[in-house]
């Protein structure tokens, strides 16, 4: 049964006629979702809906407040700021287009599983799948929290909402808006659900690190031995892929928070890619888009309800919103012991990193530091070369405070837990993106396995001549996988190696020029693990 608000509407200035669904279950906002046309519903169960022009996050239009709160708090190089007196009009306008609905659906919800940390959040929708979605994607209070549930920090996302920039003192029509000092988030002219799950993020991200919490942009998972392993990584590198493993109990898959004693999942659901889901490499995640509750954006439906996960004719990002349960190996409490292992994961498009590198904490912190993936080639004419892609933190717009906060967090957890740090590419070998091919998840898997487990510990390793780091010369588990070892040296797998040396030269140029911003905020053993060319001691 629906759980109604302890904390009404109008207790927060909000006046509105509008009917209101407050705390509906996942069942009832499908129906409601259906019933309004928003969507459809999958021949297996999932709603299907669709973004429009929105199929991503509207990153250029999102705004923090600038007051006394942030003005010294806020890492303003890197967010946009909104003056009060733009946010106070814009707060206005919003309330009067929620007196104007005529209905609205209000989750009460938790942004973090333990109970010292999260934060209380009211979420308030025009559109039913929203509230579904977000309902899916944060963590869902018990009927008994429920019951004094009084929200600290409130989203309002209305998609029909069109900001005025000279009014609003915004960039378009769309706008996310953020004041920590109100605690209120404000979203409108999207109907990207992301947006609101990133705001809480971004939220946490704010909030935590004088708690000595490290926020992060990971998935984390459970190995057999009680161990814990976090996986950072941008977009499409496969934080959510390499998580959901069979063998290990997965905390979840975007967003964690470590403390003192734990790593737990800020969320309460997963939100993965679903563009050409292969059903045989990602088995537990393919099994969601055939359930009841899952939410599925801009994925192709036929007229028989079938759904397409290979068309991209509505968009390259699609996307499933899932709960946690519907993985079957997930941790009971939402967290797991502080980790043993931090794996770092980039999908380096030039074909120039290993598979797998042992990393020092100084060396650990350059390339959180870094956030280095890299783009593909895109589509417009003459543009042939991967683009190489740096985000800070592997979450640069997430982060409020400076870059050097979340370093000199996450290496002081390192150096405190003895934590073994690895960096992972899921890219290309045997070229750059065009020539090589894409890493096989096969030998991922087995590398990752073979680290996680401590097989790596005892094997030989070389220096890379250009990045420093350790890599192994040969892993039994490759061998057992079927796969040549020779994958482990990517120089070996082009067909021109004085190609691959041009190339790699021109990958260390980027990320030297990329930390360049940072070398001041960081200690001499860090700058000491920037990549150098063609290291002679290899």
């Amino acid at each position: 049964m629906p759980a109604p608000l302890h904390h009404s509407l109008a207790d927060q200035g909000i006046s509105t006629d509008a009917t209101i669904h407050a705390n509906l279950d996942s069942g009832q906002l499908t129906k409601a979702a259906l019933d309004n046309g928003e969507g459809r519903k999958a021949k297996h169960g999932p709603l299907v809906v669709e973004t429009g022009k929105h199929t991503g996050r509207s990153a250029k239009d999102k705004f923090i407040v600038r007051d006394a709160e942030t003005e010294s708090t806020v890492w303003w190089d890197n967010n946009a700021s909104m003056t009060p007196d733009h946010f106070a009009a814009l707060k206005e306008d919003f309330f009067a287009a929620l007196g104007d609905k005529d209905a609205l659906y209000v989750a009460d919800l938790f942004g973090g599983s333990q109970a010292e940390y999260r934060v209380n959040v009211r979420v308030i929708n025009e559109l039913a799948w929203h509230n579904q979605f977000i309902r899916t994607l944060l963590v869902r209070p018990t009927e008994a929290e429920l019951a004094d549930f009084v929200p600290e920090y409130t989203i309002i996302d209305l998609p029909s909402f069109k900001a005025d920039p000279e009014r609003h003192g915004c960039r378009s029509e769309t706008v996310i808006a953020v004041n920590l000092s109100e605690k209120l988030i404000l979203i409108g002219g999207t109907k990207y659900a992301g947006e609101m799950k990133k705001s809480v993020f971004g939220v946490l991200n704010y909030l935590l690190p004088p708690k000595g919490v490290m926020p992060m942009h990971c998935s984390a998972n459970i190995g057999p031995d009680g161990k814990t392993a976090v996986f950072f990584g941008l977009s499409g590198t496969g934080k959510t892929t390499l998580s959901a493993d069979a063998s290990r109990t997965l905390i979840g898959d975007d967003e964690h928070g470590w403390s003192d004693d734990a790593v737990f999942n800020f969320e309460g659901g997963c939100y993965a890619k679903m563009i050409r889901l292969n059903p045989e490499a990602e088995p537990e995640i393919f099994a969601t888009t055939q359930m009841e509750g899952t939410v599925l954006e801009n994925v192709v439906l036929d007229e028989n309800g079938e759904i397409d996960l290979d068309d991209n004719s509505l968009a390259e990002n699609t996307r499933g919103a899932y709960p946690l349960s519907s993985i079957p190996n997930t941790s009971e409490k939402n967290l797991g012991p502080v980790p043993s292992n931090v794996i770092m994961l980039t999908a380096d498009a030039f074909g120039v990193l290993p598979p797998i590198a042992r990393l020092t904490p100084d060396q650990a912190m350059y390339h959180f530091l870094s956030g280095y993936t890299a783009k593909v080639a895109g589509t417009e004419i003459g543009v042939t070369e991967p683009e190489a892609t740096f985000s800070t933190c592997f979450g640069a717009p997430f982060m409020p405070r400076h870059p050097s906060v979340y370093g000199n967090l996450l290496k002081k957890r390192i150096a405190e837990g003895g934590v073994q740090c690895w960096l992972v590419n899921t890219g290309w070998t045997g070229g750059k993106y065009g020539t090589g091919n894409r890493m096989p998840i096969k030998a991922t898997r087995a590398l990752l396995n073979a680290a996680l487990d401590g097989d790596l510990a005892n094997v030989e390793y070389r220096k890379d001549p250009n990045f420093g780091f350790d890599v192994p010369v040969s892993v039994p588990a490759l061998e057992a996988a079927g796969i040549d070892q020779s994958i482990l040296d990517p120089r070996t797998t082009w067909a021109d190696g004085a190609q691959y040396d041009a190339t790699a030269q021109k990958l260390v140029k980027l990320f030297v020029d990329n930390f360049e911003p940072f070398a001041a905020h960081v200690d001499q053993g860090v700058r000491d693990a920037a990549p150098q060319p063609a290291r002679q001691d290899a």
